[in-house]
């Protein structure tokens, strides 16, 4: 390790690194700033806009990518939501199969300055949603056939999942163990008793956190068995139904909606005709705002190994840990139909299904992180050798500016998802009620067999989105915005909703 900065890093290309972290960091979150501003009052079009950027090569980012598309399906530009999907699923494929030797040089980079100067990796789950997202877009335009196609994307998605955390752990270790001896000090003092403590006491356990038994997103496995009970052409396409219903049912057991639905795809496979079943709305409540990342940062001690032997030093690391944000209090109160007053219950925490994932991959970015710091140790001790206490002290300034968490995720999720199935009212119409804040509004329902109400409310100033969909695909979606923060219907906006969607269909 003698002379490591002179053979690989001069002091103006420490500068460069320096200033090129901190600008990308400061853009990505004076960006993300001004989308949340738009995004927590409703104003759909403005956040999507907020977002209308590309990097210097003037590819597509995912992240902006992402955030546009949900912002588009929200303001009922299904087609332009599904073209912004399409290309953030593309970025995300680029991603995974871009290999270890393709990303050493990057990743290198993002160990002398910080994870945020890395393309942004999305998580297994926000894939998952971008296909389920895609999916309730094809059906808002009767199109059952893509629909299908992305249903079966998002459930291949979770079945790969295992293999996809195990797979990244060992690419990353395979990728630092070409950039010298970082993941050998760091893979060390991994195993020093010490260093662990200082993690736990700091951060905390991943493995106390409360995650699901198996990984899923259950919103999205759930919608693919609604989606096959209502369209199951055969016994094979019913099994799905059965299979995924059923595993949501175990893996949320005090949900009755889960339960009843399971036994109702079980009847079809078993032979009931889905022509006997009455018509049938299922309320999908998709509340408040999901977690975002903040920083833990604190010293801990490492070993650094060079030309003159193992050393233990104290270094700062920097870890990304999900904080919750606020969800909307209370439930969907469902009135009008032939069953007394019905209340959404519980079926998926946005939390817990990311710290799911979190959990498999934080010996990932634990390991990241701290052979990082090994590498910025043996620069400000070969700088304290090589240039004496003002290269000792430069070093230590650039370590200091430029241990960062990557903070950057999906910030138009919800805090969870809630769900209620009820019979088609016989007037034809169904009152949906805050059983906080009170009523939301009446609105007339289509005469579909099989009907979603998917009701968005990322925060009490924003206006609920109600947009009426036909699982089986046959008709265009009825979408009705609300007024913001008013709680009641906002007529004139339904008057002047997007054109495409269909309200001649109705009894």
């Amino acid at each position: 390790m003698a002379n490591w900065m002179s053979r690989f890093f001069s002091v103006p290309l420490l500068i460069v690194l320096l200033l090129q972290g901190g600008c990308a960091s400061w853009q990505q979150r004076s960006q993300q700033a001004r989308f949340n501003e738009a995004y927590f009052v409703g104003d759909y079009e403005a956040a999507a806009s907020a977002m209308a950027a590309a990097d210097a090569d003037g590819r597509p980012q995912v992240l902006q990518l992402l955030h546009q598309g949900e912002a588009f399906r929200l303001a009922g530009d299904f087609q332009q939501a599904i073209n912004l999907f399409d290309r953030a699923e593309a970025g995300m494929k680029h991603l995974d199969t871009q290999g270890v030797i393709s990303g050493v040089g990057r990743d290198l980079v993002s160990l002398l300055v910080n994870e945020s100067s890395r393309d942004y990796r999305a998580l297994m789950s926000e894939a998952i949603l971008v296909n389920t997202y895609k999916a309730l877009a094809f059906l808002a335009q009767a199109n059952s056939d893509f629909a299908r196609v992305e249903f079966n994307r998002a459930d291949d998605r979770t079945r790969r999942a295992v293999d996809f955390f195990a797979d990244d752990i060992r690419e990353q270790r395979e990728a630092l163990g070409k950039q010298g001896g970082g993941a050998a000090n760091a893979a060390r003092s991994l195993s020093n008793d010490e260093t662990r403590s200082a993690v736990v006491r700091h951060y905390g356990d991943p493995a106390q956190w409360r995650v699901y038994p198996e990984y899923m997103v259950p919103v999205s496995t759930y919608l693919h068995g609604l989606y096959f009970l209502a369209n199951g052409g055969g016994p094979s396409e019913l099994e799905r139904a059965v299979t995924s219903l059923q595993r949501v049912s175990q893996m949320v057991p005090d949900n009755a909606v889960l339960h009843r639905d399971a036994e109702l795809a079980e009847a079809l496979a078993a032979g009931r005709p889905r022509q006997e079943l009455e018509p049938l709305v299922w309320v999908l409540y998709e509340n408040g705002l999901g977690p975002v990342l903040e920083e833990v940062r604190f010293e801990i001690p490492l070993f650094v190994s060079g030309d003159h032997g193992s050393q233990l030093i104290i270094t700062a690391i920097a870890l990304p840990r999900y904080r919750d944000r606020a969800a909307l209090p209370g439930e969907l109160v469902i009135e009008g139909s032939p069953d007394a007053a019905v209340e959404t219950e519980a079926l998926a925490s946005m939390g817990q299904v990311i710290r799911t994932e979190v959990q498999a991959r934080f010996p990932g970015i634990l390991m990241r992180a701290l052979a990082s710091a090994v590498i910025k140790g043996v620069m400000q001790r070969e700088a304290a050798e090589s240039l004496g206490a003002l290269g000792q002290f430069g070093a230590i300034l650039y370590t200091v500016s430029t241990t960062q968490a990557d903070l950057r995720s999906w910030q138009s999720l919800p805090d969870h998802w809630s769900v209620a199935r009820v019979a088609r009212p016989e007037a034809g119409t169904l009152s949906l009620r805050d059983s906080q804040s009170g009523q939301l509004g009446e609105f007339p329902l289509p005469n579909w067999p099989f009907t979603l109400v998917y009701v968005k409310r990322p925060t009490a100033a924003t206006r609920a989105t109600v947009t009426m969909l036909d699982l089986q695909g046959r008709h265009q979606a009825l979408s009705y915005p609300m007024a913001r923060g008013e709680g009641r219907l906002n007529t004139a906006a339904v008057a002047d909703a997007p054109s495409g969607l269909d309200y001649s269909d109705l009894d």
